[in-house]
């Protein structure tokens, strides 16, 4: 498999470069940790005569996130986005990280480390933030609150606009999987404009409760279905977790595509099909599970009556 997305880089998470991204996450012993106040002006707080891509970097190559930050809201006033006393709680743009592991974003962080997403952005902004903040590695327009992607199938697709850069993005999971010596690992690759943000921890607690229900349920590891299986890490779960086989179902049809790809790259062999339906509309096998994780807003009282015929157990996540 390649290791290299469409814009040239290393982006594509798999096993076999995983240890090396997990262990570039680290500082060093020289990354000095800077805090800037969350309430204040940040033209208060930085001469922004001074504040380029090799302010406060360390001889490694990373920055704390605060100045990162810092360094973007100082563009984004310049460009009049944000007012100018615009501060760091108010006004900075959601950083998502474009390689995730751990339950909580890392503090230093060095090239192509985040997308950014916010709903003023323009191209002339993006480009700047591109060009000028060497962590920036993607700039999105779009509210993060909104749901991405497609919600059921009387809604219209959703996407972030991309406007720089790349936005392919990396989480990797931890699992209760007992592989040998080590906990499996789920890797999940996708392009963040297209499907809904979701952090790897919100991601690891589902994880953890099917883990936890199966533990506790006496359900044969037959066949489950993963209903909305969106980039795939539920139905990988219950591949991992032994089921002899997985039926994937989601109603985005870029959800399908990115899912076979993570399939590849979690080194699946298992017994699955995929299917690219509305949940009402799937016709399959009774089953001995089916999983249902779908968005928040969704109304799921007649998918809850469709997974009951269809299953002998039904969770909802």
């Amino acid at each position: 498999m390649t290791q290299n997305c469409f814009c040239g880089k290393n982006c594509i998470t798999t096993k076999e470069n995983i240890a090396d991204k997990i262990a570039d996450l680290n500082p060093c012993e020289k990354c000095e940790d800077i805090t800037i106040k969350k309430f204040s002006p940040i033209n208060e707080l930085i001469d922004f005569n001074k504040l380029d891509s090799d302010y406060k970097k360390c001889e490694c190559g990373k920055r704390p996130i605060d100045i990162v930050m810092s360094h973007i809201l100082k563009i984004m006033i310049e460009e009049e986005i944000v007012p100018q006393n615009a501060t760091l709680r108010r006004h900075s743009p959601i950083p998502l990280p474009s390689f995730y592991y751990s339950t909580q974003m890392a503090q230093f962080i060095g090239k192509d480390s985040v997308i950014l997403i916010h709903p003023d952005f323009n191209k002339k902004v993006a480009e700047r933030l591109n060009n000028e903040v060497d962590e920036v590695k993607g700039v999105l327009k779009g509210n993060p609150q909104e749901v991405n992607g497609m919600i059921n199938k009387d809604s219209p697709i959703k996407n972030f606009e991309l406007l720089s850069g790349c936005d392919k993005r990396s989480d990797v999971m931890r699992t209760l999987i007992k592989n040998e010596a080590e906990l499996e690992k789920i890797i999940i690759n996708k392009n963040q404009h297209q499907h809904h943000i979701e952090v790897a921890p919100t991601t690891e607690e589902k994880l953890i409760k099917l883990h936890n229900y199966l533990e506790n349920s006496n359900i044969k590891k037959g066949i489950a279905i993963d209903g909305m299986c969106g980039n795939g890490s539920i139905g990988i779960y219950l591949l991992k977790y032994g089921f002899e086989k997985v039926i994937f179902n989601d109603i985005y049809s870029e959800a399908i595509e990115n899912l076979k790809f993570n399939l590849e790259v979690n080194e699946i062999l298992g017994n699955y099909e995929i299917y690219n339906k509305a949940f009402e509309d799937l016709e399959v096998e009774k089953c001995d599970l089916c999983v249902i994780d779908s968005y928040p807003q969704t109304d799921i009282e007649e998918i809850i009556k469709k997974a009951e015929k269809i299953a002998d157990n039904v969770l909802i996540i």
